[in-house]
């Protein structure tokens, strides 16, 4: 393995990192500038193939991830190849049953592209997610619920937050070396694992009422214009800051 770098950064990446390009090139360069810092890993709910179209089409080259965690938390690659010792946790997972429980209960599954043999995505009304909470119950599940109406259901050995933290003792750090970003309700996992969470402006009030305030930086930048101005209030990349 690299040697370890003194801080790694997992942030999410929809509407947290992209929504500005111009933004996205300023964090590039200001973490490509300080290479050495900081070890760099994105997180999405979305799975592996849809994330690498984003990275290829979306991402300028300087802010290419080191490591790459997908279907919330479920999936880990770290420098192209998938991370040893992570999906072992899921063997036997009953992603079958989880999805004819909630196709029995009248709720539409998204797109084939958003599911993975580790987590199942549905549309579930709020004023229905607690029948759909009650009706798994029995599973070994956790379901995340953000947006509108995405409901979606992982292994409880899954998460963006265990992810994090098995990626943060992979690379010899400890869980106070990490520093999370995130600006929905899907991401709050992460920010419960971290002493240094960053929202970006445009945060969902889903992430924001449930957080304690004091406890994470809240932009005054959007999307990663918030995420360069989090990591320099924490002290991981040198420059002022806004506040």
């Amino acid at each position: 393995m690299t040697p370890a770098r003194p801080w790694l950064l997992v942030s999410d990446i929809d509407d947290t990192l992209t929504g500005d390009p111009a933004a996205m090139e300023a964090l590039g360069k200001a973490m490509a500038a300080d290479r050495d810092r900081l070890w760099f890993a994105v997180n999405s709910s979305r799975p592996a193939g849809s994330v690498a179209e984003t990275l290829a089409t979306v991402f300028p080259p300087a802010l290419q991830p080191d490591g790459v965690i997908t279907a919330l938390g479920t999936e880990i690659a770290w420098q192209g190849a998938p991370l040893e010792g992570w999906e072992q946790r899921f063997h036997g997972w009953p992603h079958d049953r989880i999805f004819a429980t909630l196709e029995r209960l009248g709720h539409r599954p998204h797109a084939e592209v958003y599911q993975t043999p580790r987590k199942v995505s549905f549309a579930v009304p709020p004023d229905a997610q607690g029948a759909a909470r009650d009706a798994l119950a029995d599973y070994d599940c956790t379901v995340i619920a953000s947006g509108s109406d995405d409901f979606d259901v992982i292994p409880t050995a899954g998460g963006k937050d265990k992810a994090a933290l098995f990626l943060t003792r992979y690379l010899g750090l400890d869980p106070d070396d990490l520093i999370v970003a995130g600006d929905s309700g899907n991401d709050l996992a992460m920010f419960r694992v971290s002493h240094m969470g960053i929202a970006v402006r445009n945060a969902r009030s889903e992430l924001l009422d449930a957080l304690v305030p004091g406890t994470f930086h809240h932009a005054q930048a959007p999307h990663a214009g918030g995420v360069l101005e989090g990591l320099r209030h924490y002290g991981a990349l040198p420059g002022k800051t806004a506040d």
